[in-house]
């Protein structure tokens, strides 16, 4: 992975220049709103409707290929406890690509309000 590093004015900036190493930003980017989406809807399961539990543990699934260690080893348990409280059975983790994942975790965030 190669990343160069241009410093400024007491900030560092950083220019990602491979292919590895844009791939790493946007997964942390990515990953990162989802589990704060999933912090946030977790202190506010009772304005949540099932339908939106629902949605929320079908999110956690879809991060589970791209979390890194111990976030890797919560998604599943997230993805089933939404799932549990949305009055579901538990579904197959299945794969998205991380555009897609931004996009929705996007959507969600608006329909939730947070």
């Amino acid at each position: 992975m190669k990343a160069k590093i241009i410093l400024g004015e007491g900030m560092g900036v950083h220019r990602i220049t491979s292919e590895a190493a844009k791939y790493y930003a946007q997964r942390e980017k990515v990953v990162g709103a989802g589990v704060s989406l999933l912090g946030e809807a977790s202190m506010n399961l009772d304005k949540l409707s099932k339908e939106q539990l629902e949605k929320l543990g079908d999110l956690a699934a879809k991060l589970l290929p791209h979390s890194p260690g111990y976030a890797g080893k919560m998604m599943p348990i997230v993805a089933r406890l939404f799932w549990r409280l949305a009055g579901v059975s538990e579904k197959e983790f299945g794969f998205a690509e991380l555009n897609e994942l931004e996009k929705e975790i996007e959507e969600l965030k608006e329909e939730l309000g947070f």
